[in-house]
């Protein structure tokens, strides 16, 4: 039920070119359903979305668009209306990180992320979801993060959009469920993808660390449930629990503790 109730219907995924987003179209694609993807790097969305159409025969629309301009989401919006396609599934996969002392980080690109991360999702959701809640029927998946659920010092504007994502996730899902259109954030750990390239984490190591494969999964399948929120990963999930039950002061140490390498004022 996770993938198959989406044959033959549309998906939109938002930074579709790599990692988890790429991920997602793949999964959805084999699943029979036609995909709309977007990204800045339509070079990219070409090869990828050639790949799709010769391996499981689905139409596949691409639309080069950056989420950092005020104007991405309504250019995104125009695009799939000249296409009249209607979206069944919005998959707000768009987003980075920026690791170190948020003093010493460059202002503009702190901005940038918060455009993608939150200022983007919001438009989106809100173009889509009234076309939805008119058919009653729809679904969007806001690609949140572990990191949404405490502080995380020396990576805090991250942390701070993807808590905002979670929170506006499952308001909308409360508010949505009378229409029968599902709101869910999916909330993975470290992933196997170029986001800790982007965010400057990849001298972490890879231990423990999720495909992308195993989050859409886990996200298609909470979706599929009704769920709002699912953790991607087991011991993902047992961390997020133990959170809940030790003092906030506590817990945001612990996350700092993990990133204070990335320090500019760390002991070399």
């Amino acid at each position: 039920m996770a993938r198959s109730e989406w044959r033959e219907k549309t998906a939109l995924i938002t930074g579709a070119s790599y990692g988890i987003g790429e991920a997602f179209a793949h999964e959805l694609a084999a699943a029979g359903a036609n995909l709309i993807l977007t990204a800045r790097s339509g070079d990219r969305l070409e090869v990828l979305a050639t790949v799709l159409r010769k391996q499981h025969s689905v139409r596949v629309s691409i639309i080069v668009a950056d989420l950092a301009r005020p104007s991405g989401p309504e250019t995104i919006f125009r695009e799939t209306q000249k296409l009249s396609i209607d979206v069944d599934l919005l998959i707000n996969n768009a987003g980075f990180g920026l690791v170190g002392d948020f003093a010493d980080a460059d202002i503009s690109r702190q901005m940038d992320m918060i455009r993608v991360n939150v200022d983007a999702l919001v438009g989106l959701s809100h173009l889509f979801l009234r076309q939805m809640l008119r058919r009653k029927s729809g679904a969007i998946l806001n690609v949140a993060s572990t990191a949404s659920f405490q502080a995380v010092p020396y990576f805090a504007t991250y942390a701070a959009t993807k808590a905002f994502v979670l929170i506006f996730s499952e308001a909308l899902a409360a508010e949505c469920a009378p229409s029968n259109v599902r709101v869910l954030a999916l909330c993975p750990g470290r992933t196997e993808t170029h986001f800790q390239a982007v965010a400057g984490t990849t001298t972490r190591g890879s231990t423990g660390m999720q495909s992308a494969v195993e989050v859409v999964r886990v996200g298609l399948e909470a979706l599929a449930a009704g769920r709002s929120h699912a953790v991607s990963g087991f011991s993902n999930r047992v961390m997020v629990q133990l959170e809940r039950l030790l003092p906030r002061l506590m817990v945001t140490r612990a996350a700092g503790r993990l990133y204070q390498q990335f320090s500019s004022h760390a002991q070399k």
